[in-house]
This record gives C-alpha cells, structure tokens and sequence, in this order.
C-alpha cells in the first residue's frame, strides 16, 4: 500500500470522491500544510493555523496508478481558484498536493504543467509540496457523505463530485 495526499476543498466533498475508485482501500480526512501541531475543526477554520482540509488516501498501487489519482484530483475541483472551491471561501479550502516522497513531488509537478500546456487549464495554484505532517480529523468528519447523504451541503457540493468520478472513472480500461 502506499499513500497520497490531497486538498481540494471541502475534504467530506473531496472523501467521497476518491472513495468511489477500486483500489483505493482507505480515505482519511485530516488537515495538512500547517503550522499549528493537532488542530482542531475549528481552529483549522479559523484560518489561523495554515492548515488545508485535505484527505490521505491508502491505494493498491497495482490497482491504481498515482497519475490515475492526479487525474481524479484535477478533475473533480477547479484548481485555478486560490483558497476557494465552489461555496468554501478560505485558505484551508485551497488545492494542494503534499507528495509523501520525491518520485510523488515530481509526478505531481509535471502532471499539473502538462495540463496546463494541453491547455485544460489556465493559471493551476495548485499548491504542490511534500507532505510534512498529516493530523487526522474529528471522527464526525470521516465517511461524512456516507454518513450524511441527505445533508444539504453533501447533495448540493459532494453528490456531483462523486457521480462525476462514477461516470468518468469507473470503467476506466485495465
């Protein structure tokens, strides 16, 4: 198994996306790229502490392929808006990619410059760096669209994304 780890957002909307692909045994929703040790929920809001919402994935990589994973995670948030997808305004909602080691960092990197040379998008701020420190979040935020699919938030913001990876990726050829 190895891991990857990414922002991209609101992470119940991000979580329950990436939980639809095979391969992907395990997804936790935490914060990253900050600078306060165990943030809470609310501390990470606050935008004080310089955490992203991000989720930390558990895949087969003979199941799914890293590049297979940076294409999920590009096309399931917009990652040309700064500290913003969709409704969620603030620098804990900004898109990263925190690579667990050199070979994930330069992956990334030359993903995010290939699509923006095919020109599938314009301005990427994809925050792209190696992962320092993952704290897990409050056990009420983990398998929140699971737990929760009637919730407002989730049928308007993760329900598109989640039918998107199922339309888009599940029959993705061997």
């Amino acid at each position: 198994m190895e891991r990857a780890t990414f922002g991209g957002g609101c992470f119940w909307c991000v979580e329950a996306a990436f939980k639809e692909l095979d391969g992907v045994e395990s997804v936790t929703s935490g914060y990253a790229g900050g600078h306060t040790d165990d943030p809470t929920y609310k501390e990470v809001c606050s935008g004080q502490t310089g955490h992203a919402e991000v989720v930390q994935l558990e895949y087969d990589p003979d199941v799914i392929a890293y590049e297979d994973l940076l294409e999920v995670f590009f096309t399931i948030h917009d990652p040309t808006t700064k500290d913003r997808e969709g409704p969620d305004v603030g620098s804990q909602y900004r898109s990263a990619i925190y690579a667990h080691d050199d070979t994930q960092l330069e992956t990334a990197e030359a993903f995010a410059a290939e699509l923006e040379e095919e020109g599938l998008y314009e301005g990427i701020v994809t925050e792209i760096e190696p992962l320092e420190t993952f704290y897990e979040a409050e056990e009420h935020h983990q398998d929140y669209f699971e737990k929760n699919p009637n919730d407002a938030y989730c049928t308007m913001h993760a329900a598109p994304k989640v039918e998107k990876v199922r339309e888009k990726f599940a029959a993705k050829p061997d």
